[in-house]
């Protein structure tokens, strides 16, 4: 069995782009007629530029191999060039292409990705979301509004969630770490106020930041939220700060979670070496893939910390979580796009879903899914735009700040 053919989908998500502006699904042949798909995250070059990385990413290193050998095809991509380091964009491709290759690799054998990683440990995976408008809020006031924020965490621990997620910190810029204005704090603190008198005990609140803060911005940040118990402060600083984000962990009392811009087990062991952070969320198609985020869970699970695999892609690179996640004994909680993704449930046939804030792993072989590539071809995309774009501004000490979800149109 040998890896033979690649095609590449560049998929746009439709308004207001849950889940990114669009997203890069990979389809691997072998020369005996299998299919696999898989789901590249990373992306920091423009579509046209990351299809050829993938395709070069591919024939340098996958094509005519055996799709069991992950081990030897992860090595060549990570000492491509001769860096032997971390690259996210070449190990964004080949993320992509090793949950293809274990796709094919269960269905070769007829079993489940989850049965080929140390089998089932986790058979009911609970799942957490970010809070969304609901349909009659104003979606550019949502970010902001604690009431609104309150009333779409009760209609999410109304389907089942016991976790939710929100960033009000605002904003998501390019300009790295910066101080957090006081009404900047204050709507921190309202937010999560609301969204807990909303909710109770009943479901408990996630905070995210995107790497916004310096050291002693977080620091002043997490202090004033402590009261409200948040389970993790999710990136308080950039993610190459690992001391300083040391520093927040010593210093403020909620864990520290951290891991979508990381990748490979380099970054997260110096992460876990530090003392940085107690839930690690790896993206698995940004961290290496499948196999590596596995050694990645084995490592976390030596430091007695937990894993969230993190999502903000399609619903491949879901599937992908979902079957490591069945499989490590270090599993905090899987990131969903609400109860599945309106446009990301037609994609894989409906094959998964969460029901009542929990998801059940596949029986079915491979990763489980159905992928719709009349879908995929109806809905392509062609801009030039970034899957995510970050805010070049600095941080509004005047008017206030805001982040918005979703991803507008070009």
């Amino acid at each position: 069995m040998k890896l033979e053919g690649l095609e590449i989908f560049t998929i746009a998500t439709p308004p207001p782009g849950w889940g990114g502006r669009y997203w890069i699904i990979v389809k691997l042949t072998t020369e005996c007629g299998l299919t696999g798909y898989g789901e590249v995250y990373a992306a920091a070059v423009g579509p046209q530029a990351m299809r050829a990385v993938i395709d070069d990413v591919f024939t340098r290193h996958c094509q005519g191999e055996n799709p069991e050998n992950v081990e030897m095809m992860f090595r060549r991509a990570y000492s491509s060039g001769f860096t032997q380091r971390p690259d996210p964009t070449v190990m964004g491709a080949f993320s992509g292409l090793e949950m293809a290759a274990w796709d094919i690799l269960g269905k070769a054998r007829d079993r489940p990705v989850w049965a080929l990683l140390g089998g089932m440990m986790n058979p009911r995976l609970r799942a957490y979301t970010y809070l969304y408008p609901l349909p009659h809020h104003d979606k550019a006031a949502f970010w902001t509004s604690p009431e609104m924020n309150a009333e779409s965490a009760a209609a999410a621990v109304g389907q089942g969630f016991t976790a939710i997620k929100l960033d009000p910190a605002g904003p998501y810029t390019l300009r790295g770490g910066h101080q957090p204005g006081m009404r900047d704090i204050d709507l921190c603190d309202r937010m999560l106020g609301a969204v807990r008198a909303a909710i109770g005990n009943r479901a408990d609140i996630l905070l995210g930041t995107h790497g916004q803060f310096t050291p002693a911005g977080a620091i002043r940040l997490g202090a004033a939220l402590e009261r409200h118990q948040p389970m993790w402060f999710e990136e308080p600083v950039p993610p190459d700060d690992i001391a300083g984000m040391a520093e927040v962990a010593r210093a403020v009392r909620i864990p520290v979670a951290t891991g979508e811009r990381l990748c490979t087990k380099a970054e997260f062991g110096a992460v876990l070496r530090a003392g940085a952070a107690s839930i690690l969320q790896p993206a698995l198609g940004r961290a290496g893939g499948i196999w590596e985020v596995k050694k990645i869970a084995a490592l976390a699970e030596g430091f007695g910390a937990q894993l969230a695999p993190h999502l903000y892609a399609g619903p491949v690179e879901w599937a992908a979580n979902i079957h490591l996640a069945a499989s490590i004994p270090n599993l905090l909680m899987i990131e969903c796009i609400g109860q599945g993704g309106d446009f990301h449930l037609p994609l894989i046939g409906h094959a998964l879903r969460v029901e009542d804030g929990f998801v059940t792993p596949p029986d079915i072989p491979g990763l489980g899914i159905f992928f719709d590539e009349s879908i995929a071809r109806a809905h392509p995309y062609t801009g030039a735009e970034l899957h995510l774009q970050m805010q070049q501004d600095p941080c509004d000490y005047v008017h206030g700040n805001s982040f918005e979800g979703g991803a507008p149109r070009d």
